[in-house]
């Protein structure tokens, strides 16, 4: 049986309990998801529940209900030791009780019948209606039986809410325990972007390169990967999303690997790129190296009272000025930013939050306005530069991808940088991959 911090999921329920003032909250965590036949995937919880709870296992529901006396009730799936011989612990409802600090727990077998009658009288659903359609009709039909008990003088919430919206602003500013898992999560990233870089060489695969950053991961308890690795060799790089991972390496090229693992439950994102050989060339220097200055002016901008889009900004004024310079497009900087020309070579954004989940939790503008940033915020700072080859691309330049991703706690006097030990600075990277040599 685990040993669960109980305080921070405690707290953030009495939070959310406090924000409802009165209904019922119902927040089940994910699904087992089919692989093949009789064979599921890597089970992974639902994040909101999950920070709600601290509970692993799947088949459960939190319900909180609000009011002058609020309470916590878990939904799980009983003890079964036939079943656990094959699959595993299960807490039961018991021993969850007792785990995770809520203040009762019951079969997941009777949950629809005891949803219908926590239902009752009580003015408001706090769901997340939309979100998965078998959810829906489940919570849809425990309505019905509340309302169908009005003979009796009982009545149904006449409103639903949706649970998300207090959520993601709470999800959105991660208290101690979730730092500390998130710096954790961003140390052993970058141990394995270390790992990489020493073992990259050409002739060598991209899959090869993948295994290298899951046995770090798995070497200091990551459980899984964040999201699916990119190992994108040479041109490869200017496919943002490429996960083949299946092409070799070759010398003279640049490779670009984003990835991270998730601890805790808690995500890092880190984005690194250099040379196949260890060193970089000319060309290869001079588009990383506008990357790595956008990079550090758009960090130099994370601090308390900045605007979301002040990072953006920033690294988007050096990096269009750097395409002009290095001849991928001609005209002013305003201009060109002005009509998106820029887009060609760099398409997306400067950063997103990060948390429990990759792209994480939390409203970007609020009344229509880049939202100011504050302390206890986290985000991904990743500017890149995407050159395929083209007949008015300068022929030492084509086939260039350079991306740059750092994760960044929002501090009270400025910014921290949770994945600092992945080496990005040019000579940083050649000094690593020599002593490979």
């Amino acid at each position: 049986m685990l040993t669960v911090n109980l305080a921070p999921f405690a707290a953030r329920r009495a939070r959310l309990l406090a924000a409802m003032r009165r209904g019922v909250a119902v927040i089940p965590t994910a699904p087992e998801q089919l692989r093949s036949r009789d064979s599921h995937h890597t089970y992974r919880h639902d994040s909101y529940f999950y920070y709600l709870t601290g509970f692993a296992e799947p088949e459960a529901v939190l319900v909180l209900v609000a009011g002058e006396s609020p309470r916590t009730l878990l939904f799980c799936r009983e003890r079964d030791p036939d079943k656990e011989v094959w699959d595993g612990f299960r807490h039961g409802p018991e021993a969850a009780r007792a785990t995770f600090g809520v203040d009762a727990a019951f079969p997941i077998g009777a949950f629809d019948e005891k949803l219908a009658e926590l239902l009752a009288d009580q003015p408001a659903l706090h769901f997340s209606l939309g979100h998965d359609a078998a959810w829906d009709a489940r919570i849809l039909a425990a309505l019905n039986r509340t309302r169908g008990m009005v003979r009796t003088g009982v009545r149904a919430p006449t409103e639903i809410v949706d649970v998300r919206t207090e959520l993601d602003e709470m999800r959105l500013f991660k208290d101690a325990s979730e730092i500390e898992s998130m710096r954790r999560a961003g140390q052993v990233s970058a141990a394995a972007h270390r790992r990489a870089m020493a073992f990259a060489a050409p002739g060598r695969h991209e899959y090869e390169v993948e295994a290298e950053l899951l046995h770090e991961f798995r070497r200091h308890g990551a459980p899984a990967p964040a999201y699916a690795s990119i190992v994108a060799g040479g041109a490869n790089a200017c496919i943002l999303h490429y996960v083949d991972n299946n092409r070799p390496l070759r010398d003279g090229e640049l490779l670009l690997i984003d990835a991270g693992c998730e601890m805790d439950s808690y995500a890092a994102d880190i984005t690194r790129t250099f040379p196949v050989n260890g060193r970089f060339s000319p060309a290869q220097r001079d588009v990383y190296e506008l990357v790595l200055a956008a990079q550090a002016a758009a960090i130099a901008c994370v601090s308390p009272g900045r605007s979301w889009d002040a990072p953006h900004e920033a690294a988007l004024g050096i990096l269009v000025q750097g395409m002009v310079d290095l001849g991928l497009l001609a005209g002013s900087r305003d201009g060109l930013i002005e009509s998106g020309a820029y887009k060609r070579f760099y398409m997306h954004r400067t950063g997103h939050w990060l948390g429990m989940d990759v792209h994480d939790a939390g409203e970007y503008k609020v009344g229509g306005a880049w939202r100011p940033l504050q302390p206890g915020m986290t985000l991904t700072v990743e500017p890149g530069c995407y050159i395929r080859a083209a007949a008015d691309v300068p022929p030492a330049l084509r086939d260039i991808g350079v991306r740059i991703e750092d994760n960044v706690l929002v501090t009270g006097s400025g910014c921290e940088v949770l994945t600092a030990e992945a080496p990005k600075d040019i000579a940083a990277i050649e000094a690593l991959m020599a002593r490979r040599l």
